[in-house]
Protein backbone atom coordinates (compact mmCIF):
# COMPACT_ATOMS: atom_id res chain seq x y z
CA UNK A 1 0.00 0.00 0.00
CA UNK A 2 1.38 3.36 -1.04
CA UNK A 3 1.24 6.15 1.54
CA UNK A 4 2.94 8.80 -0.56
CA UNK A 5 -0.50 10.42 -0.84
CA UNK A 6 -3.36 10.48 1.66
CA UNK A 7 -5.25 7.18 1.91
CA UNK A 8 -8.86 7.09 3.10
CA UNK A 9 -9.75 3.70 4.55
CA UNK A 10 -13.31 2.50 5.04
CA UNK A 11 -13.50 0.79 8.43
CA UNK A 12 -15.62 -2.34 8.43
CA UNK A 13 -15.87 -5.85 9.79
CA UNK A 14 -17.42 -7.24 6.59
CA UNK A 15 -15.99 -7.86 3.15
CA UNK A 16 -19.50 -7.39 1.80
CA UNK A 17 -18.97 -3.63 2.21
CA UNK A 18 -16.09 -3.58 -0.25
CA UNK A 19 -18.02 -2.68 -3.41
CA UNK A 20 -19.93 0.19 -1.77
CA UNK A 21 -16.81 1.45 0.00
CA UNK A 22 -14.93 1.64 -3.30
CA UNK A 23 -17.09 4.62 -4.33
CA UNK A 24 -15.36 6.86 -1.79
CA UNK A 25 -12.47 4.94 -0.18
CA UNK A 26 -8.93 4.16 -1.28
CA UNK A 27 -8.61 1.12 0.97
CA UNK A 28 -10.57 -1.14 3.29
CA UNK A 29 -9.65 -1.34 6.97
CA UNK A 30 -10.85 -4.83 7.81
CA UNK A 31 -11.52 -5.11 11.55
CA UNK A 32 -10.99 -8.77 12.32
CA UNK A 33 -11.68 -8.11 16.01
CA UNK A 34 -15.23 -6.92 15.25
CA UNK A 35 -16.34 -9.65 12.86
CA UNK A 36 -16.28 -13.37 12.20
CA UNK A 37 -14.08 -13.67 9.13
CA UNK A 38 -12.15 -16.52 7.58
CA UNK A 39 -8.73 -14.94 7.11
CA UNK A 40 -7.54 -17.58 4.66
CA UNK A 41 -9.91 -16.30 1.94
CA UNK A 42 -9.71 -12.51 2.15
CA UNK A 43 -10.53 -10.64 -1.05
CA UNK A 44 -12.02 -7.24 -1.84
CA UNK A 45 -12.49 -4.55 -4.49
CA UNK A 46 -9.99 -2.40 -2.54
CA UNK A 47 -6.57 -3.08 -1.03
CA UNK A 48 -7.00 -4.32 2.53
CA UNK A 49 -5.46 -2.93 5.71
CA UNK A 50 -6.04 -5.69 8.22
CA UNK A 51 -6.58 -4.85 11.90
CA UNK A 52 -7.11 -7.10 14.92
CA UNK A 53 -7.29 -4.43 17.59
CA UNK A 54 -6.44 -5.18 21.20
CA UNK A 55 -9.24 -4.80 23.73
CA UNK A 56 -7.02 -2.42 25.69
CA UNK A 57 -6.92 -0.04 22.70
CA UNK A 58 -10.55 0.07 21.71
CA UNK A 59 -10.88 -3.29 20.00
CA UNK A 60 -12.38 -6.64 20.85
CA UNK A 61 -9.36 -8.94 20.58
CA UNK A 62 -7.61 -10.21 23.71
CA UNK A 63 -3.85 -10.46 23.97
CA UNK A 64 -2.28 -13.76 23.07
CA UNK A 65 -0.94 -16.05 20.37
CA UNK A 66 -4.31 -16.51 18.68
CA UNK A 67 -4.62 -12.81 17.84
CA UNK A 68 -1.07 -12.67 16.49
CA UNK A 69 -1.47 -15.87 14.51
CA UNK A 70 -4.65 -14.54 12.92
CA UNK A 71 -2.85 -11.39 11.79
CA UNK A 72 0.04 -13.40 10.37
CA UNK A 73 -2.31 -15.62 8.38
CA UNK A 74 -4.13 -12.58 7.05
CA UNK A 75 -0.85 -11.02 5.93
CA UNK A 76 -0.32 -13.98 3.61
CA UNK A 77 -3.45 -13.14 1.56
CA UNK A 78 -2.72 -11.32 -1.76
CA UNK A 79 -5.44 -8.70 -1.15
CA UNK A 80 -3.85 -7.62 2.14
CA UNK A 81 -1.42 -4.77 1.50
CA UNK A 82 -1.05 -3.37 5.04
CA UNK A 83 -1.37 -4.54 8.62
CA UNK A 84 -1.96 -2.60 11.84
CA UNK A 85 -0.16 -3.61 15.01
CA UNK A 86 -0.11 -1.66 18.25
CA UNK A 87 3.14 -0.07 19.40
CA UNK A 88 2.60 -1.54 22.87
CA UNK A 89 2.26 -5.04 21.39
CA UNK A 90 5.56 -4.66 19.54
CA UNK A 91 7.47 -3.32 22.52
CA UNK A 92 6.02 -6.09 24.70
CA UNK A 93 7.40 -8.63 22.24
CA UNK A 94 4.55 -10.62 20.66
CA UNK A 95 3.71 -7.97 18.07
CA UNK A 96 7.20 -8.15 16.61
CA UNK A 97 6.17 -11.40 14.92
CA UNK A 98 3.59 -9.47 12.92
CA UNK A 99 6.15 -6.88 11.83
CA UNK A 100 8.61 -9.54 10.72
CA UNK A 101 5.93 -11.55 8.90
CA UNK A 102 4.72 -8.44 7.10
CA UNK A 103 8.26 -7.59 5.98
CA UNK A 104 8.71 -11.11 4.62
CA UNK A 105 5.51 -10.77 2.54
CA UNK A 106 5.96 -7.21 1.30
CA UNK A 107 3.08 -5.88 3.41
CA UNK A 108 3.18 -2.33 4.82
CA UNK A 109 3.11 -1.95 8.61
CA UNK A 110 1.03 0.60 10.48
CA UNK A 111 2.19 0.89 14.10
CA UNK A 112 -0.59 2.40 16.18
CA UNK A 113 -1.28 3.95 19.57
CA UNK A 114 -4.71 4.89 20.95
CA UNK A 115 -5.40 7.04 24.01
CA UNK A 116 -9.05 7.13 25.05
CA UNK A 117 -8.36 9.17 28.18
CA UNK A 118 -6.96 12.41 26.79
CA UNK A 119 -4.22 14.14 24.81
CA UNK A 120 -0.68 14.00 26.25
CA UNK A 121 1.74 16.90 25.86
CA UNK A 122 3.06 17.57 22.36
CA UNK A 123 6.53 16.35 23.32
CA UNK A 124 5.05 13.00 24.29
CA UNK A 125 3.04 12.80 21.06
CA UNK A 126 6.21 13.39 19.07
CA UNK A 127 8.07 10.74 21.06
CA UNK A 128 5.35 8.15 20.39
CA UNK A 129 5.30 8.96 16.68
CA UNK A 130 9.08 8.68 16.48
CA UNK A 131 9.06 5.29 18.23
CA UNK A 132 6.36 3.97 15.94
CA UNK A 133 8.12 5.33 12.85
CA UNK A 134 11.28 3.44 13.73
CA UNK A 135 9.29 0.19 13.57
CA UNK A 136 6.67 0.65 10.88
CA UNK A 137 5.97 2.35 7.58
CA UNK A 138 3.25 4.50 9.13
CA UNK A 139 3.05 5.77 12.70
CA UNK A 140 -0.60 6.03 13.73
CA UNK A 141 -1.62 8.11 16.74
CA UNK A 142 -5.20 8.56 17.93
CA UNK A 143 -5.85 10.55 21.10
CA UNK A 144 -8.94 12.01 22.76
CA UNK A 145 -9.45 15.77 22.62
CA UNK A 146 -11.34 17.59 25.34
CA UNK A 147 -11.01 21.02 23.72
CA UNK A 148 -9.56 22.85 20.72
CA UNK A 149 -6.20 23.14 22.43
CA UNK A 150 -5.84 19.37 22.35
CA UNK A 151 -6.78 19.37 18.67
CA UNK A 152 -4.12 21.98 17.96
CA UNK A 153 -1.51 19.88 19.78
CA UNK A 154 -2.30 16.92 17.53
CA UNK A 155 -2.00 19.04 14.40
CA UNK A 156 1.27 20.56 15.64
CA UNK A 157 2.70 17.10 16.32
CA UNK A 158 1.57 15.98 12.86
CA UNK A 159 3.34 18.92 11.25
CA UNK A 160 6.58 18.45 13.22
CA UNK A 161 6.74 14.69 12.68
CA UNK A 162 6.14 15.12 8.95
CA UNK A 163 8.87 17.75 8.76
CA UNK A 164 11.18 15.24 10.44
CA UNK A 165 10.56 12.81 7.59
CA UNK A 166 8.11 10.49 9.34
CA UNK A 167 5.02 9.06 7.67
CA UNK A 168 2.17 9.49 10.14
CA UNK A 169 -1.55 9.00 10.55
CA UNK A 170 -3.01 11.25 13.23
CA UNK A 171 -6.42 12.16 14.61
CA UNK A 172 -8.08 13.46 17.75
CA UNK A 173 -11.10 11.42 18.78
CA UNK A 174 -14.27 12.91 20.24
CA UNK A 175 -16.35 15.89 19.20
CA UNK A 176 -13.70 18.48 20.14
CA UNK A 177 -11.22 16.85 17.79
CA UNK A 178 -13.54 15.59 15.10
CA UNK A 179 -12.41 18.16 12.53
CA UNK A 180 -8.79 16.95 12.82
CA UNK A 181 -9.74 13.84 10.87
CA UNK A 182 -10.22 15.88 7.70
CA UNK A 183 -7.77 18.68 8.52
CA UNK A 184 -4.77 16.58 9.63
CA UNK A 185 -3.94 15.56 6.02
CA UNK A 186 -3.07 19.22 5.34
CA UNK A 187 -0.42 18.91 8.05
CA UNK A 188 0.98 15.64 6.76
CA UNK A 189 -1.28 12.82 7.96
CA UNK A 190 -1.34 10.09 5.29
CA UNK A 191 -4.10 7.80 6.52
CA UNK A 192 -7.68 8.40 7.66
CA UNK A 193 -10.56 6.17 8.67
CA UNK A 194 -14.33 6.32 8.26
CA UNK A 195 -17.25 3.88 8.54
CA UNK A 196 -19.75 3.56 5.70
CA UNK A 197 -22.48 4.90 8.01
CA UNK A 198 -22.16 7.04 11.13
CA UNK A 199 -24.04 4.47 13.23
CA UNK A 200 -21.29 1.96 12.46
CA UNK A 201 -18.46 4.12 13.79
CA UNK A 202 -15.47 2.22 15.16
CA UNK A 203 -14.07 5.20 17.12
CA UNK A 204 -15.53 8.35 18.73
CA UNK A 205 -16.09 11.31 16.41
CA UNK A 206 -15.79 9.56 13.06
CA UNK A 207 -17.47 11.02 9.98
CA UNK A 208 -19.26 8.63 7.67
CA UNK A 209 -17.24 7.70 4.60
CA UNK A 210 -19.03 9.85 2.03
CA UNK A 211 -18.96 12.91 4.28
CA UNK A 212 -15.27 12.43 5.05
CA UNK A 213 -14.40 12.21 1.36
CA UNK A 214 -16.47 15.30 0.50
CA UNK A 215 -15.04 17.43 3.35
CA UNK A 216 -11.48 16.27 2.76
CA UNK A 217 -11.58 17.03 -0.97
CA UNK A 218 -13.18 20.43 -0.40
CA UNK A 219 -10.51 21.44 2.14
CA UNK A 220 -7.70 19.97 0.04
CA UNK A 221 -8.80 21.70 -3.15
CA UNK A 222 -9.46 24.99 -1.34
CA UNK A 223 -5.99 24.84 0.19
CA UNK A 224 -4.40 24.17 -3.21
CA UNK A 225 -6.16 27.16 -4.70
CA UNK A 226 -4.39 29.41 -2.20
CA UNK A 227 -5.13 33.01 -1.22
CA UNK A 228 -6.43 35.49 -3.77
CA UNK A 229 -7.99 32.84 -6.01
Amino acid sequence: MNFEEFVLAASTASLDDSEVASRHADALELRLDLGDLTVDTLDADLPILVTNRLDSEGGNAPRGDTRIETLCRAIEQPAVEAVDIELAAVTDGDGQRVVEHARAHGVAVVVSTHDFEGTPATAHLLDVLEQASEIGDVAKLAVTASDRGDALDVLAATHEATRAGQTVATMAMGEAGRHTRVVAPLYGSRLGYAPLDSDRATAPGQYDLETFRRLYEFIRDDNRAGPGR
